[in-house]
Protein backbone atom coordinates (compact mmCIF):
# COMPACT_ATOMS: atom_id res chain seq x y z
CA UNK A 1 0.00 0.00 0.00
CA UNK A 2 1.04 3.48 -1.02
CA UNK A 3 1.85 6.18 1.88
CA UNK A 4 0.40 9.62 2.06
CA UNK A 5 3.46 11.61 1.40
CA UNK A 6 2.49 14.48 3.94
CA UNK A 7 6.11 14.79 5.38
CA UNK A 8 8.27 17.55 5.97
CA UNK A 9 11.75 16.36 5.99
CA UNK A 10 13.87 17.86 3.28
CA UNK A 11 13.55 15.00 1.28
CA UNK A 12 10.39 16.20 -0.28
CA UNK A 13 11.89 19.64 -0.85
CA UNK A 14 13.10 18.69 -3.84
CA UNK A 15 10.06 18.25 -7.10
CA UNK A 16 11.28 15.18 -8.27
CA UNK A 17 10.28 13.41 -5.07
CA UNK A 18 6.75 14.10 -6.37
CA UNK A 19 7.21 13.67 -10.43
CA UNK A 20 9.37 10.04 -10.30
CA UNK A 21 7.88 7.64 -12.47
CA UNK A 22 8.10 3.67 -12.16
CA UNK A 23 7.38 2.84 -15.98
CA UNK A 24 5.93 -0.50 -16.40
CA UNK A 25 5.40 -0.92 -20.05
CA UNK A 26 6.30 0.75 -22.94
CA UNK A 27 3.36 3.00 -22.77
CA UNK A 28 2.64 2.38 -18.70
CA UNK A 29 3.68 3.97 -15.76
CA UNK A 30 3.08 3.54 -11.99
CA UNK A 31 3.43 5.99 -9.00
CA UNK A 32 3.39 4.47 -5.61
CA UNK A 33 3.19 7.68 -3.36
CA UNK A 34 1.17 10.94 -3.74
CA UNK A 35 0.55 14.50 -2.18
CA UNK A 36 -2.72 15.18 -0.27
CA UNK A 37 -2.51 18.51 0.67
CA UNK A 38 -3.01 19.33 4.14
CA UNK A 39 -7.00 19.51 4.69
CA UNK A 40 -7.80 18.54 1.69
CA UNK A 41 -9.66 15.32 0.34
CA UNK A 42 -8.05 13.96 -2.52
CA UNK A 43 -4.79 13.94 -4.38
CA UNK A 44 -3.15 17.47 -5.48
CA UNK A 45 -4.19 17.60 -9.12
CA UNK A 46 -1.01 19.31 -9.75
CA UNK A 47 0.95 16.20 -9.33
CA UNK A 48 -1.81 14.03 -11.67
CA UNK A 49 -1.39 16.24 -14.57
CA UNK A 50 2.57 16.35 -14.15
CA UNK A 51 2.89 12.59 -14.04
CA UNK A 52 0.49 12.40 -17.05
CA UNK A 53 3.14 15.04 -19.14
CA UNK A 54 6.00 13.30 -17.73
CA UNK A 55 4.79 9.80 -19.15
CA UNK A 56 3.54 11.14 -22.19
CA UNK A 57 6.46 13.10 -22.98
CA UNK A 58 8.26 9.53 -22.44
CA UNK A 59 6.50 7.94 -25.64
CA UNK A 60 6.19 10.98 -27.73
CA UNK A 61 8.93 10.93 -30.81
CA UNK A 62 12.08 12.40 -30.77
CA UNK A 63 12.17 16.23 -31.14
CA UNK A 64 8.82 17.38 -29.54
CA UNK A 65 7.92 19.58 -26.89
CA UNK A 66 4.65 19.65 -25.21
CA UNK A 67 3.34 22.65 -26.06
CA UNK A 68 -0.37 22.51 -24.24
CA UNK A 69 -2.46 19.81 -22.15
CA UNK A 70 -6.37 19.59 -21.20
CA UNK A 71 -6.93 17.54 -18.50
CA UNK A 72 -10.74 16.15 -16.80
CA UNK A 73 -10.13 15.59 -13.11
CA UNK A 74 -12.80 12.29 -12.79
CA UNK A 75 -12.49 11.21 -9.50
CA UNK A 76 -10.40 12.72 -6.22
CA UNK A 77 -7.20 10.14 -6.09
CA UNK A 78 -6.61 8.66 -3.08
CA UNK A 79 -3.89 9.24 -1.20
CA UNK A 80 -3.14 5.79 0.31
CA UNK A 81 -3.35 3.72 -3.64
CA UNK A 82 -0.74 3.74 -5.97
CA UNK A 83 -1.84 5.22 -9.52
CA UNK A 84 -0.94 3.96 -12.88
CA UNK A 85 -1.24 6.23 -15.94
CA UNK A 86 -1.32 4.45 -19.38
CA UNK A 87 -0.71 6.58 -22.90
CA UNK A 88 -2.23 6.63 -26.39
CA UNK A 89 -1.18 7.84 -29.68
CA UNK A 90 -3.80 9.86 -30.60
CA UNK A 91 -1.98 12.02 -33.56
CA UNK A 92 1.34 11.86 -34.82
CA UNK A 93 1.94 14.46 -37.38
CA UNK A 94 5.16 16.21 -38.50
CA UNK A 95 4.55 19.23 -36.70
CA UNK A 96 2.07 18.70 -34.02
CA UNK A 97 1.75 15.33 -32.11
CA UNK A 98 -1.10 14.56 -29.30
CA UNK A 99 -0.78 12.13 -26.45
CA UNK A 100 -3.78 11.13 -24.31
CA UNK A 101 -3.09 10.15 -20.88
CA UNK A 102 -5.33 7.63 -18.15
CA UNK A 103 -4.86 7.36 -14.70
CA UNK A 104 -6.40 4.80 -12.89
CA UNK A 105 -6.97 3.65 -9.31
CA UNK A 106 -8.33 0.36 -8.46
CA UNK A 107 -9.91 -0.07 -12.04
CA UNK A 108 -11.33 3.26 -11.81
CA UNK A 109 -9.78 6.27 -13.77
CA UNK A 110 -9.26 9.26 -12.11
CA UNK A 111 -7.71 11.67 -14.40
CA UNK A 112 -7.58 11.74 -18.46
CA UNK A 113 -5.23 14.22 -19.88
CA UNK A 114 -4.81 15.26 -23.97
CA UNK A 115 -1.17 16.60 -23.90
CA UNK A 116 -0.06 18.10 -27.42
CA UNK A 117 3.06 18.32 -28.55
CA UNK A 118 5.25 20.35 -31.12
CA UNK A 119 8.47 20.81 -32.68
CA UNK A 120 9.70 23.78 -31.90
CA UNK A 121 9.44 26.84 -34.90
CA UNK A 122 11.63 29.14 -34.56
CA UNK A 123 12.15 32.85 -35.75
CA UNK A 124 8.05 33.38 -35.87
CA UNK A 125 6.96 36.92 -35.23
CA UNK A 126 5.26 36.89 -31.12
CA UNK A 127 3.47 38.64 -28.73
CA UNK A 128 2.30 38.45 -24.96
CA UNK A 129 0.12 40.35 -22.29
CA UNK A 130 2.61 42.36 -20.45
CA UNK A 131 3.26 41.92 -16.84
CA UNK A 132 2.06 43.62 -13.90
CA UNK A 133 4.18 46.77 -13.38
CA UNK A 134 2.79 47.98 -10.14
CA UNK A 135 3.76 44.81 -8.04
CA UNK A 136 6.91 44.97 -5.50
CA UNK A 137 9.46 42.06 -5.79
CA UNK A 138 9.51 39.29 -3.78
CA UNK A 139 12.26 40.19 -1.11
CA UNK A 140 9.13 42.97 0.00
CA UNK A 141 6.77 39.53 1.41
CA UNK A 142 7.41 37.01 3.83
CA UNK A 143 7.17 33.08 2.80
CA UNK A 144 3.67 31.59 3.15
CA UNK A 145 4.56 29.44 5.56
CA UNK A 146 6.27 31.32 7.96
CA UNK A 147 3.50 34.01 7.76
CA UNK A 148 1.38 30.30 8.58
CA UNK A 149 4.06 29.57 11.93
CA UNK A 150 3.79 32.62 12.97
CA UNK A 151 0.37 31.89 13.72
CA UNK A 152 0.72 29.24 15.44
CA UNK A 153 -0.30 26.74 12.09
CA UNK A 154 1.27 22.88 12.40
CA UNK A 155 4.48 23.07 10.22
CA UNK A 156 2.74 20.10 8.10
CA UNK A 157 -0.25 22.81 7.40
CA UNK A 158 2.29 25.35 6.57
CA UNK A 159 3.58 23.16 3.58
CA UNK A 160 7.05 23.09 4.98
CA UNK A 161 7.87 19.88 3.27
CA UNK A 162 6.61 20.98 -0.07
CA UNK A 163 9.45 21.79 -2.80
CA UNK A 164 7.67 25.23 -4.03
CA UNK A 165 8.21 28.55 -2.08
CA UNK A 166 5.15 31.05 -2.24
CA UNK A 167 4.55 34.54 -0.92
CA UNK A 168 1.82 36.22 -1.32
CA UNK A 169 1.75 39.79 -3.40
CA UNK A 170 -1.75 40.38 -3.07
CA UNK A 171 -4.93 41.77 -5.15
CA UNK A 172 -4.37 43.67 -7.61
CA UNK A 173 -7.42 46.05 -9.28
CA UNK A 174 -7.70 45.88 -13.09
CA UNK A 175 -9.14 48.22 -15.57
CA UNK A 176 -12.28 46.04 -16.25
CA UNK A 177 -12.89 46.06 -12.12
CA UNK A 178 -11.64 42.62 -11.33
CA UNK A 179 -8.83 42.03 -9.00
CA UNK A 180 -5.85 39.82 -10.25
CA UNK A 181 -4.41 37.84 -7.47
CA UNK A 182 -0.53 37.65 -7.43
CA UNK A 183 1.70 35.35 -5.77
CA UNK A 184 5.76 35.07 -6.12
CA UNK A 185 6.76 31.12 -6.53
CA UNK A 186 9.68 29.33 -6.73
CA UNK A 187 10.86 25.88 -6.49
CA UNK A 188 13.13 25.43 -3.44
CA UNK A 189 15.73 23.14 -5.47
CA UNK A 190 15.86 20.81 -8.82
CA UNK A 191 17.64 18.07 -9.81
CA UNK A 192 16.71 19.43 -13.56
CA UNK A 193 16.80 22.31 -15.49
CA UNK A 194 16.22 20.56 -18.41
CA UNK A 195 12.89 21.88 -20.65
CA UNK A 196 10.89 18.95 -20.62
CA UNK A 197 11.31 18.17 -16.84
CA UNK A 198 10.72 22.03 -16.73
CA UNK A 199 7.32 22.10 -18.21
CA UNK A 200 6.58 19.17 -15.95
CA UNK A 201 7.61 21.02 -12.62
CA UNK A 202 5.64 24.22 -14.25
CA UNK A 203 2.43 22.08 -14.72
CA UNK A 204 2.58 20.64 -11.11
CA UNK A 205 3.27 24.48 -9.90
CA UNK A 206 -0.16 25.99 -11.85
CA UNK A 207 -2.59 24.09 -9.92
CA UNK A 208 -1.29 25.70 -6.50
CA UNK A 209 -3.96 28.63 -5.15
CA UNK A 210 -5.41 28.49 -8.24
CA UNK A 211 -9.31 28.17 -6.97
CA UNK A 212 -8.83 30.55 -4.15
CA UNK A 213 -9.36 32.97 -6.38
CA UNK A 214 -12.78 32.57 -7.49
CA UNK A 215 -13.24 32.18 -3.46
CA UNK A 216 -11.93 35.41 -2.81
CA UNK A 217 -14.06 37.11 -6.24
CA UNK A 218 -17.17 35.43 -4.54
CA UNK A 219 -16.06 36.53 -1.06
CA UNK A 220 -16.43 33.46 0.50
CA UNK A 221 -13.88 31.95 2.79
CA UNK A 222 -13.27 28.31 5.10
CA UNK A 223 -12.99 29.99 8.38
CA UNK A 224 -16.01 32.66 7.65
CA UNK A 225 -19.64 32.26 8.85
CA UNK A 226 -22.64 30.88 6.96
CA UNK A 227 -23.77 31.71 4.38
CA UNK A 228 -19.92 32.90 2.84
CA UNK A 229 -18.18 30.01 4.49
CA UNK A 230 -16.68 27.68 1.93
CA UNK A 231 -17.91 23.97 2.18
CA UNK A 232 -15.76 22.70 -0.63
CA UNK A 233 -13.51 23.64 -3.43
CA UNK A 234 -12.66 20.65 -6.05
CA UNK A 235 -11.16 21.19 -9.62
CA UNK A 236 -13.06 20.12 -12.12
CA UNK A 237 -10.87 21.02 -15.28
CA UNK A 238 -7.36 22.12 -16.26
CA UNK A 239 -6.10 23.48 -19.49
CA UNK A 240 -1.80 24.98 -19.67
CA UNK A 241 -0.47 26.45 -23.06
CA UNK A 242 3.14 26.89 -22.64
CA UNK A 243 5.39 29.30 -24.74
CA UNK A 244 8.77 29.38 -23.35
CA UNK A 245 10.82 27.18 -21.49
CA UNK A 246 13.95 28.92 -20.98
CA UNK A 247 13.36 30.13 -17.25
CA UNK A 248 15.39 28.73 -13.96
CA UNK A 249 13.17 26.97 -11.43
CA UNK A 250 14.77 28.11 -8.41
CA UNK A 251 14.59 31.75 -9.49
CA UNK A 252 10.71 33.89 -8.41
CA UNK A 253 8.11 33.29 -10.80
CA UNK A 254 5.33 35.90 -11.11
CA UNK A 255 1.49 33.67 -10.93
CA UNK A 256 -1.30 36.22 -12.00
CA UNK A 257 -4.69 34.96 -11.91
CA UNK A 258 -8.36 36.25 -12.28
CA UNK A 259 -11.71 35.25 -11.95
CA UNK A 260 -13.79 36.00 -14.58
CA UNK A 261 -16.95 34.11 -13.52
CA UNK A 262 -18.52 32.64 -10.88
CA UNK A 263 -21.83 30.60 -10.25
CA UNK A 264 -24.01 27.87 -9.83
CA UNK A 265 -21.68 26.74 -7.58
CA UNK A 266 -18.64 26.82 -10.04
CA UNK A 267 -15.92 29.22 -11.15
CA UNK A 268 -13.35 29.77 -13.45
CA UNK A 269 -9.96 31.17 -13.52
CA UNK A 270 -7.36 32.36 -15.92
CA UNK A 271 -4.11 32.99 -15.03
CA UNK A 272 -0.35 33.62 -16.74
CA UNK A 273 3.07 32.56 -15.18
CA UNK A 274 6.01 35.19 -15.61
CA UNK A 275 9.70 35.20 -15.42
CA UNK A 276 10.67 38.00 -12.61
CA UNK A 277 12.20 40.02 -16.22
CA UNK A 278 8.82 39.98 -17.30
CA UNK A 279 8.80 36.97 -20.04
CA UNK A 280 5.26 35.03 -20.18
CA UNK A 281 6.18 31.51 -20.22
CA UNK A 282 2.54 29.73 -19.24
CA UNK A 283 -1.02 30.71 -20.00
CA UNK A 284 -3.15 28.54 -17.30
CA UNK A 285 -7.47 28.49 -17.10
CA UNK A 286 -8.93 26.02 -14.47
CA UNK A 287 -12.70 25.63 -13.99
CA UNK A 288 -13.88 24.36 -10.73
CA UNK A 289 -16.60 22.94 -7.93
CA UNK A 290 -17.02 26.07 -5.42
CA UNK A 291 -19.37 25.77 -2.88
CA UNK A 292 -20.34 27.07 0.73
CA UNK A 293 -22.82 25.24 3.22
CA UNK A 294 -26.20 26.73 2.29
CA UNK A 295 -25.69 26.55 -1.51
CA UNK A 296 -25.74 22.49 -1.14
CA UNK A 297 -28.83 21.15 -2.02
CA UNK A 298 -28.57 17.08 -2.27
CA UNK A 299 -25.77 14.68 -0.80
CA UNK A 300 -22.47 14.78 -3.03
CA UNK A 301 -21.03 11.43 -4.14
CA UNK A 302 -17.59 10.29 -5.63
CA UNK A 303 -14.98 13.71 -6.44
CA UNK A 304 -18.08 16.00 -6.40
Amino acid sequence: MATNVQDTSESYNCISSFLDLKQLDTNLFKREYLWRPPQERAVYGGQLIAHSIMAATRCVGAGFSVNSIHCHFLLGADPSLPITYSVESMREGKTYSTMMVKGKQNERWVVSVVCSFQRPEFNQPSHSHRMPRNVPPPESYSKLEDTYLALGANPILARKGFPIEVKMAGAYPTVDGLNEDVFWMRFKTTPSQEASFKKCALAFLSDFYILSTVARALGIARHALPPNRLAMASSLDHSVWFYDDDFDMTEWLMFVMVSPAGGMGRGIVNGRIYTRSGRLIAVVTQEGVVRTESGRTQKVTAKL
